[in-house]
């Protein structure tokens, strides 16, 4: 019995990944993207003895459907 796979599946770009690499990963899988996520990322620093919460980054993911 084959596989079966899910409907919907959310493919995030690596670190050392492009987004056009990503988006052929989801190819390959037989997905098409539906929709973008970006998440922002955090880090905690101290300054002058007060907690800071800052933005160093951001997250990418793709929803895909499949096709």
């Amino acid at each position: 019995m084959p596989e079966k796979k899910a409907k919907k599946k959310k493919f995030a770009v690596a670190d050392n990944e492009t987004i056009e690499q990503c988006l052929e990963r989801m190819k390959q899988e037989g997905y098409t993207p539906i929709r973008r996520i970006e998440e922002p990322i955090f880090h905690e620093i101290k300054r002058n003895g007060k907690l800071i919460i800052e933005p160093c980054g951001r997250k990418i993911i793709f929803e895909g459907k499949l096709q």
